[in-house]
């Protein structure tokens, strides 16, 4: 049967809805039969090329739309404000990031030949679309397909080998492949069809079930970490009024009660709402306060802001991870700045405006809660604060991209994610940037620590498995050892070749006699 336009545009906004489930917190994986939906509505007719980008597009606005809508709660902090801003934003950024689908699909119809060979080529192409996502104008890697799975489980480990973009093509095929079912003719097709799903999922979870029971134990000699959640709402974080208050929270979960005393001590992204260079000088009550909390050789990072003067008599302002340690005879108040890293990726609408001056007559600048945008800092690469191991910082939405991890000098021994996830509210987007930052750790083989002010605050192992966790609206402290870094991973040292590799392949010419098995 060759469904109607109307159903069929309904069925395709459908399809990306049900894939878009299959992330946390819902979790949904037959949600992944939303690419066969989709690859079924391409292949059930001959379509122009404007109908199938239209096809894909809408599958591609319903899988955003369900990923991304918590980017609205940015907006509702002043709601009063910006609220109205809320829905245009939605559908400004799912409605953008659908236009990689509808491209996809578009090529599909161009040159597809039906057969087995459709399947391959689906995949490649949405596939490829996903990887200009995560790179073509800054990139926005949210929520690729590959990272459906739990991180930590079975079939998340595959990312070692192929990385998230590797295993969103092995994602998006086993979700797409049922498509074929009512083509194919034969019994033999349906059985080949059959094994290879299973083959597939059996390796999935097999090898990954296989690579976690080998994983080492942890040693008794690692640093151990207290990470601190002071569940400050990002509605009162900003008043100017609330910086002794919030100090003060900080400093008293950092002060712990009893129980071991931790090497280091790590507070969120921005964690006061005030600039680095405003606190820390000679005589500074910040720094007298500070020394009531970290003893001799203890070391606090602190996301914050800093500015950096310019010769024409301005500031650059930098979204900033400060180490601080405190060192008897230090020459700052018995402090000592021991390794400052700044943001690269900046966030476009939260940390710099595009078309900056028209963005600020609109009123938008409010958002980025700074005079001007922020400075973008040089490409990630590890610092190495006295008395910390090797570390590569990842302020908040840097865990998107694979490719800041940990990939210029030499190989860091943990990662750190400090992000801001007030501004996500209690919506899906804290949950599912947790899961997003373990593919981080599983892509590497480095454990990685998080900590965000309102949740989810966590250490997270080099195989990408969070231990205990602080939630959303929770206020406390994690302590945990530093986990051991695991040899550097497949993806680690090739990237995303092997992702090239499986595109080509998939996108080669179909074989020989394939046709007998092409839709009728």
């Amino acid at each position: 049967m060759t469904p109607s336009p109307w159903p069929s545009r309904g069925l395709a906004l459908v399809a990306g809805s049900l894939a878009a489930l299959a992330f946390p917190p819902f979790g949904l994986l037959p949600g992944l039969l939303g690419y066969g939906l989709l690859l079924w509505l391409l292949g059930r007719e001959p379509l122009l090329a404007r109908r199938a980008f239209l096809y894909g597009w809408l599958a591609g606005l319903g899988y955003f739309s369900v990923g991304v809508w918590w980017v609205t709660e940015a907006f509702l902090v002043e709601a009063e404000v910006h609220g109205w801003m809320a829905p245009f934003a939605l559908a400004f950024l799912a409605g953008g990031l659908a236009l990689f689908w509808g491209l996809a699909t578009a090529v599909f119809a161009k040159i597809n030949r039906g057969g087995w060979s459709q399947i391959f080529l689906f995949v490649a192409l949405l596939s490829s679309c996903e990887w200009l996502r995560g790179h073509l104008l800054s990139g926005f890697p949210w929520n690729l397909p590959g990272e459906s799975w739990a991180t930590g489980s079975a079939p998340s480990q595959l990312a070692s080998v192929i990385g998230a973009y590797g295993l969103s093509y092995v994602t998006i095929a086993l979700g797409a492949a049922p498509a074929l079912w009512p083509d194919l003719r034969t019994r033999r097709a349906k059985a080949i069809l059959l094994v290879g799903l299973l083959a597939t999922l059996s390796g999935l979870y097999g090898w990954g079930a296989y690579r976690l029971s080998r994983a080492p134990t942890p040693s008794s000699t690692a640093p151990w970490v207290r990470l601190v959640q002071a569940n400050i709402d990002q509605k009162e974080k900003w008043r100017p009024e609330n910086l002794q208050s919030i100090l003060t929270a900080y400093l008293t979960l950092s002060a712990g009660s009893g129980g071991r005393r931790p090497d280091l001590i790590i507070w969120p992204e921005g964690a006061l709402p005030a600039v680095i260079d405003d606190l820390i000088y000679p005589g500074s009550p910040f720094l007298a306060h500070l020394n009531k909390t970290l003893a001799p050789g203890q070391t606090l990072m602190m996301g914050t802001t800093r500015m950096s003067p310019t010769l024409e008599g301005g500031y650059l302002y930098y979204n900033s991870l400060v180490a601080l340690r405190r060192d008897l005879g230090a020459p700052m108040d018995g402090f000592r700045v021991t390794g400052v890293y700044d943001k690269h990726q900046l966030v476009p609408f939260g940390e710099f405006l595009p078309l900056s001056p028209l963005a600020t007559k609109l009123g938008l600048r409010a958002l980025v809660h700074m005079p001007q945008d922020f400075t973008p800092g040089s490409a990630p690469a590890p610092i190495t604060p006295m008395g910390v191991p090797p570390v590569q910082p990842l302020i908040c939405y840097e865990a998107l991209f694979p490719s800041l991890s940990g990939k210029i000098g030499v190989r860091p021994a943990w990662m750190l994610n400090i992000s801001n996830d007030a501004w996500f509210g209690a919506t899906s987007g804290p949950w599912q940037h947790l899961n997003i930052a373990g593919y981080r750790a599983i892509e590497t083989g480095l454990p990685l620590a998080r900590a965000t002010p309102t949740g989810v605050t966590t250490m997270i192992d080099a195989f990408g498995r969070p231990g205990a966790r602080l939630g959303l609206g929770q206020m406390g402290v994690i302590d945990a050892q530093l986990p051991p870094a695991l040899p550097q991973t497949p993806y680690a040292r090739w990237g995303d070749l092997s992702l090239a590799l499986m595109i080509l392949a998939g996108s080669s010419p179909p074989c020989p006699g394939e046709g007998s098995e092409k839709p009728g």
